[in-house]
């Protein structure tokens, strides 16, 4: 069957054209790379893996609760029109909304495939076309999981979300090559990476939390390539560059946490949109999550140097200014061990298995 059978409802079309026009650039010196930057490639040849092997698909999704995750983070939960759900309903509920989650991923991650691939011709150093070259794989790699988890297990994909395709579309658009790590590399994969925690940490099926992980380790590695390429070009801009750019970001930072309210979730499943919505809006748990998505992103934009007082002011009004000193690569270590803890399991188990048979 093909991905458009899979949409809840029909789509105008299968593809999204977004109109680009910038420069290619080709660079001459091939010796005079940045050490961290060529490890940071070095590491990314190191570390890449198959998506067919490394997962096992063999494994099953709960039909009441796909990936085995808490109803408390379904956006809803506890609302008056959540409490009214006949349990029939609260399993449909649950197989959509995490559907709709994961369909984003697939879809941000298309977005990162094609972003990383305008960065290898965009960016003017070699070492960085090196990294973002590795970085690409790593993306299409991700698209074939996510793309996987959906038409085998789920058997049902959600469109993008709006705001997401926004964001997308500003990323693409922009015709300065710094603009696309600092949508994609910063904003897009950053609050990602928080997302898939959440997954990664409460899932309890076995298949999602392994897809997460898996993608996570990578992640990692792409927020510090952004992190790495942008400070040591940001504090070469002038103060109106750099307030162009602090502009984008707090543009940015609001469609991202607009992009899990989830309505197109509630409109399919012919729930009262404006009551969910109005929940939403109003849940401390809600409230506690969209805040908790910006763990990475707030510490790599001061870092970076885009720290004005736009942003500052944007961050305090969102409640997610305190994550400024939050500690990044700490993050990205963990995310990369609790892939390679799996590895360990998994193979453990393999043994044990071929042990016993022998």
């Amino acid at each position: 069957m093909s991905t458009m059978s899979r949409y809840p409802r029909p789509l105008e079309t299968s593809e999204w054209n977004v109109p680009q026009s910038f420069g290619t650039t080709f660079r001459w010196e091939y010796e005079d790379g940045d050490e961290k930057l060529l490890n940071l490639y070095a590491k990314g040849k190191r570390l890449q893996w198959d998506a067919a092997e490394r997962i096992d698909w063999s494994q099953n999704l709960d039909p009441e609760n796909p990936e085995g995750l808490p109803d408390e983070l379904i956006p809803i939960f506890g609302s008056d029109v959540w409490n009214r759900l006949t349990p029939a309903e609260r399993v449909r509920t649950r197989l959509h909304f995490q559907a709709w989650q994961i369909s984003q991923f697939l879809h941000g991650e298309q977005g990162a495939l094609v972003c990383t691939a305008k960065i290898v011709q965009q960016v003017p150093s070699m070492e960085a076309k090196f990294y973002a070259a590795t970085q690409v794989i790593d993306e299409a790699r991700h698209v074939e999981a996510y793309s996987r988890l959906l038409h085998e297990k789920f058997a049902l994909v959600y469109p993008i979300n709006p705001h997401l395709q926004r964001l997308l579309a500003d990323t693409l658009a922009d015709a300065r090559w710094d603009f696309t790590y600092l949508g994609m590399q910063v904003l897009v994969e950053g609050v990602a990476l928080a997302a898939f925690g959440l997954i990664r940490d409460k899932a309890e099926n076995a298949l999602a939390r392994a897809v997460t992980a898996y993608v996570m380790q990578d992640e990692a590695r792409h927020v510090a390539f952004g992190r790495l390429a942008l400070r040591a070009y940001y504090p070469q801009l002038t103060a109106k560059e750099r307030d162009e750019r602090e502009e984008f970001v707090v543009e940015g930072c609001y469609l991202l946490r607009d992009r899990f309210l989830g309505d197109e979730v509630w409109e399919t499943l012919g729930l009262p949109v404006e009551a969910c919505k109005a929940h939403v809006d109003r849940s401390e748990m809600m409230r506690v999550y969209r805040t908790s998505l910006f763990t990475r992103i707030v510490p790599t934009i001061k870092e970076i140097g885009l720290w004005g007082p736009r942003v500052q002011k944007a961050y305090a009004e969102m409640g997610i200014l305190g994550f400024a000193d939050a500690d990044v690569e700490a993050l990205g270590a963990r995310d990369e061990a609790v892939a390679m803890e799996m590895d360990a399991r998994r193979q453990e188990i393999a043994r044990t298995v071929a042990t016993a048979a022998a």
